[in-house]
């Protein structure tokens, strides 16, 4: 079945509140992806973020982000004023979040609604609470402890909590008792609001690609709820660190410094931890794209400690044994695997046996002295194209910034030699519309034709990424007509 989708992260979703979120904005774009023809809309990790405001380093791989909690909401149910809500600063700049504003301001209206909430006798709360205790009481916990010890990473903390000892655990639970309540009232609210925008989304013919990392963050409650998952010493400190070796792009790698699964472990309980992840994201999702695939193939490997990658080495990892646990638990997944990079035979071959679609981008396909497999003809159906991800430049950015001789390759290659600068965009939408994949997803950027000031992430950088996002009313009624009647050219309807 040959479709299209659009990419745009709920973050970037416009909003009078300095951050996209479950609005009625994001319903009017579910309503944009039906009146345009479009079947997929992909968004990145709904994690709660932590430093850096990346959605691939979460406090926690279960919970959902509180900024995206809908204020509006919160208000049709008494919990919340208008006037309370209006006279926060969120900043001030509608096509960027300011992250820094949005942390000062959106906890305290949140702590406001759950202090008017009585939530404690909701009998749905109570039940959420309990049909997500598996996750659910460790996330609120931790969240409560890391506020008391002013944001300092678990590996700070006093050392009775810090090792989880029983008693430590009791007391703590003691005494934060009404935090640890109102970390759960966040995700109850997350969770309800979300589930409505995914029906909604259902009620128009839309399912929703999420987006999963393949490694959890540090500082997250996953890693110091169950240490035994992980590659830490008797101190719970890491003995390696995950990352990417040299290359091309990088004299010392890339040292992402998240921790490395124990996968001897993880085979012992039949993977069960993975089953619980996996299980949770297709209740909040229809596809998933799991990042970094070929990670499931060979990890690298980096000793702790270490400034750069250059000391790293590849170890195996679980490979098919954990896709065949996942279809015999959980059945057939509807799962995109990202196998972007340079791929091994193993990892082909680890692509193949799954059955899983992996991904095309189109801006990898045009170097001169090579003959790339991101170039359309060499596509089979079982793929996913796209003209760029969340990690790269726009596609007028990226034509901005390419050397001459990639860029007179692309144009040869699309046979288009007389197209204006500013409408080299619709040359590569095109490209990936026609091409055999049966999947097309296009960011939202590409579409509206924005330049590297749309850009979502740079990576290996911090402090100007994950900010972008869409102005209310930036499609047209012009732009709505061009891309249906593309995607009805192209057989994607």
């Amino acid at each position: 079945m040959r479709r299209n989708g659009m990419l745009l992260p709920i973050a970037s979703l416009p909003s009078p509140y300095g951050i996209g979120a479950f609005s009625k904005e994001a319903y009017e774009f579910i309503d944009l992806l039906k009146e345009t023809g479009q079947k997929l809309w992909q968004i990145l990790p709904l994690g709660p973020t932590s430093y850096g405001d990346s959605p691939y380093q979460s406090f926690s791989t279960f919970a959902g982000n509180p900024y995206f909690i809908d204020l509006e909401t919160l208000i049709e149910k008494g919990l919340l004023t208008k006037e309370e809500c209006e006279t926060c600063d969120y900043g001030d700049h509608p096509s960027y979040i300011d992250y820094g504003k949005i942390y000062n301001c959106r906890f305290a209206l949140l702590k406001k609604a759950f202090l008017r909430s009585e939530i404690l006798e909701d009998k749905d709360f109570l039940a959420f609470c309990e049909e997500n205790a598996y996750w659910l009481s460790d996330y609120a916990l931790y969240m409560a402890v890391k506020n008391k010890y002013e944001g300092k990473s678990w590996i700070a903390w006093d050392e009775d909590i810090r090792l989880r000892k029983p008693e430590a655990l009791q007391r703590y639970s003691e005494e934060l008792k009404e935090e640890c309540a109102f970390y759960q009232f966040l995700q109850y609210e997350f969770f309800e609001q979300w589930q409505k925008v995914k029906a909604y989304a259902h009620e128009k013919g839309i399912e929703i690609v999420g987006d999963i990392p393949i490694y959890v963050a540090f500082d997250s409650a996953d890693t110091w709820a169950n240490p035994e998952l992980f590659q830490l010493d008797e101190d719970c400190l890491p003995s390696a660190v995950a990352g990417c070796p040299p290359d091309a792009f990088s004299a010392t790698g890339q040292l992402w410094g998240n921790p490395l699964y124990d996968w001897k472990y993880h085979k012992k309980t039949g993977y069960q931890w993975w089953l619980q992840r996996i299980a949770h994201c297709f209740q909040l999702y229809d596809i998933v794209r799991i990042d970094h695939f070929r990670g499931f193939d060979e990890y690298f490997s980096i000793p702790y400690g270490d400034d750069t990658a250059v000391n790293g080495h590849w170890e195996k990892g679980p490979g098919m044994d954990l896709f065949c646990a996942m279809k015999e638990e959980l059945g057939e997944l509807n799962i995109i695997a990202e196998d972007l990079g340079f791929l091994t035979e193993s990892v082909y071959q680890l692509l193949e046996d799954s059955g899983y679609p992996g991904m095309k981008v189109l801006q990898f396909a045009f170097d001169p002295g090579e003959d790339s497999d991101y170039l359309t003809y060499k596509y089979d159906r079982n793929c996913v194209v796209y003209t760029g991800t969340h990690d790269n430049d726009t596609t007028l950015g990226w034509f901005a910034h390419m050397a001459e001789w990639d860029k007179d390759v692309a144009i040869r290659y699309m046979n288009n030699f007389y197209t204006p600068e500013d409408q080299r965009h619709w040359d590569l939408i095109a490209l990936a519309m026609r091409s055999e994949a049966d999947t097309c997803i296009i960011p939202v950027q590409d579409f509206l034709g924005l330049g590297s000031e749309a850009r979502i992430n740079m990576p290996s950088t911090l402090g100007d990424n994950w900010k972008w996002r869409m102005t209310k009313d930036a499609f047209s009624e012009e732009l709505k007509q061009k891309i249906w009647h593309m995607t009805k050219l192209y057989g994607r309807l």
